[in-house]
């Protein structure tokens, strides 16, 4: 009886799971990096895009076609010479994707339902190893019914990314160090099969994600902090008659997993040195001259992604009094369950039965954070910046929050107090409800997009451009990567989206000018290459196009990183000032 309640419990928390990723899956406009996910996993090439010439609609939106005759050869061919990512999740999702066979109407949401089905599948696989880890159901169900409503893990999984598969193998992969830390502590040797699956989640967590190997790091981390513990006599040692932890046979096979996964991730070095686009991709997160704000911020992104795992309203919706109250009500929320969370876990710290768990997933979460940071302050590469990348140690957090909140639960009365300030008192049952209930009215608002909104936003871009164009339209950027690609698909993507919802529209109503249509339903782009250090050759190639354009046209230079001086070519700029779009700067020309 007591396994079937268990079972209906997990069920429930994935039902719940599987509602919040799968709610408006493909409302949410794509961004840059999804595209670049569908490309390549649709076992195309940005290459195809032309540069340098006007091009239309159709031409741009290419790449995302499904191709009968491409194979997983094309994706790891194009995916190896054009971006900085290991290739396994593309793979899965190219074979995702032939089993589907996206069309233009649906390839949004199967892109996006691999990563929801596998944020799915977390669910179950962290309430085993929650379970596993504490030798308890209690603290599964915990662990399982967060990870079911964080905000950030709905965030991730509502994106076309890779995010989720690793976040399923960084949970695999502490399965496995639980496991050995309980042989430690039992002075056994990890099972050769133990070793074996460790070796193979992790060299799968490196071809997923070249960021796994912070996940290895801090799990190496937790380690040392177990066997730390162990000497200082903080752990109990569960058979004090077996021989001591140096024992040969218990330190060869930790070091078989740590030469198989340096094997089996060495394969990649050669690939990710060799790519030419590494550093291209990857110049938002570094910093070179720093100013005081670029000292302080790691700081206060950090916490801003932390906050996310259980709490977001909807503190990015156009409304300002929604957006002050989601604020007040979070704060509040706050102020009330730090006190009780951090209780719990000095209590979840010292308990016998739970001791364990804590300082493996406690070492771990803060080994993580510790690179995060060094990587930050003394390497420059701020990791912060993405709050996607905290998914390396998202899994331990989860894990901890389980514990604690087991401990809450099996509290009668769990105490809110701050310094020497009055107690506020809250029965410990309901303090777990209301901390769930906030996290699931959080999910709703990520899958809302009211929280984590995309940072490109061509759906506000497109209405302006539409409003203000009632001629011709040529919509230019500079290119170095496919980046800059994917910044014109989403405008592309989103403009045949609103054509083909306000054909429909007019058509049904009967109403609308054919010319102002035509011209609606006709834009054309333009990716100029930028080249270092000769920004002129940028602007001569823009000035070459416009010279073969048909007028009157309106020019729109969006995020274009070169100057120009569009007199010869009776440009004017547009004088009026205009509203700012996320992602996109933008300057209008209109052409005579």
């Amino acid at each position: 009886m007591i396994k079937n309640k268990q079972l209906l419990l997990l069920f429930l928390w994935t039902a719940i799971a599987f509602i919040l990723r799968f709610a408006n899956l493909d409302s949410k406009p794509l961004w840059t990096d999804e595209f670049s996910t569908l490309v390549f996993s649709l076992g195309n090439s940005f290459r195809g895009v032309p540069i340098d010439r006007a091009i239309d609609l159709s031409t741009l939106l290419q790449p995302l076609q499904l191709r009968p005759d491409a194979d997983t050869a094309d994706v790891l061919r194009n995916l190896l010479l054009e971006s900085n990512h290991p290739p396994v999740y593309f793979m899965l999702a190219h074979w995702w994707m032939r089993l589907f066979g996206p069309t233009e109407d649906s390839l949004v949401w199967i892109g996006r339902a691999l990563p929801a089905l596998l944020g799915v599948i977390s669910v179950p696989a962290i309430y085993f190893v929650g379970k596993f880890a504490f030798s308890s159901r209690l603290v599964g169900q915990c662990a399982a019914a967060m990870m079911a409503v964080s905000p950030y893990g709905i965030y991730l999984a509502q994106e076309a990314r890779h995010y989720t598969l690793g976040i399923l193998l960084v949970i695999a992969s502490l399965f496995c160090l639980t496991l050995a830390a309980k042989k430690l502590q039992q002075r056994a040797p990890l099972p050769i099969l133990a070793v074996l699956l460790w070796v193979v989640v992790n060299c799968l967590g490196i071809a997923a994600h070249y960021f796994f190997t912070l996940t290895l790091c801090a799990e190496a981390m937790a380690l040392i902090a177990v066997i730390w513990q162990q000497f200082n006599g903080n752990l109990p040692i569960d058979n004090s008659q077996q021989p001591n932890i140096w024992q040969f046979q218990i330190i060869w096979r930790l070091f078989a997993v740590a030469i198989g996964t340096l094997a089996g991730g060495l394969v990649w070095l050669p690939v990710f040195l060799s790519n030419k686009y590494g550093s291209e991709l990857t110049n938002w997160i570094v910093s070179s001259d720093r100013t005081f704000i670029d000292w302080i911020a790691p700081i206060f992104q950090a916490l801003a992604g932390w906050i996310t795992v259980i709490s977001l309203l909807p503190v990015e919706s156009p409304n300002l009094v929604v957006v002050v109250a989601s604020a007040i009500v979070m704060t509040i929320f706050f102020i009330l369950v730090l006190p009780i969370l951090f209780s719990a876990l000095k209590k979840s710290l010292t308990a016998p039965d739970t001791r364990l768990g804590t300082v493996i997933f406690g070492g771990f979460v803060l080994g993580a954070i510790f690179l995060f940071f060094s990587f930050a302050y003394i390497l420059g590469i701020d990791l912060t910046r993405g709050a996607r990348y905290n998914f390396v140690y998202f899994p331990g957090v989860i894990l901890l929050l389980g514990a604690t909140l087991a401990v809450i639960f099996n509290t009668p009365t769990a105490k809110s107090q701050w310094f020497n300030l009055r107690a506020i008192e809250v029965p410990g049952k309901k303090a777990v409800l209301l901390i769930l209930a906030m996290g699931f009215f959080s999910g709703v608002t990520v899958n809302s997009n009211l929280g984590y909104r995309k940072y490109y936003k061509p759906d506000l871009l497109i209405p302006v451009i539409r409003e203000l164009s009632k001629v011709p339209v040529l919509i230019a950027t500079t290119q170095k990567t496919h980046v800059e690609i994917g910044e014109l698909m989403g405008i592309g993507w989103e403009w045949e989206r609103r054509k083909k919802e306000e054909g429909r529209g007019k058509r049904e109503e009967g109403r609308g000018k054919e010319e102002d249509v035509k011209a609606s339903d006709s834009p054309q782009f333009l990716l100029v290459k930028q080249r270092r250090n000769a920004p002129e050759i940028a602007a001569g190639t823009l000035d070459k196009t416009l010279s073969q354009l048909e007028r009157p046209l309106d020019l729109w230079l969006v995020n274009f990183r070169a100057p120009v001086n569009l007199e010869a070519q009776k440009c004017q700029v547009e004088s009026r000032d205009l509203p700012a779009v996320d992602g996109y700067e933008y300057q209008v020309y209109h052409c005579s």
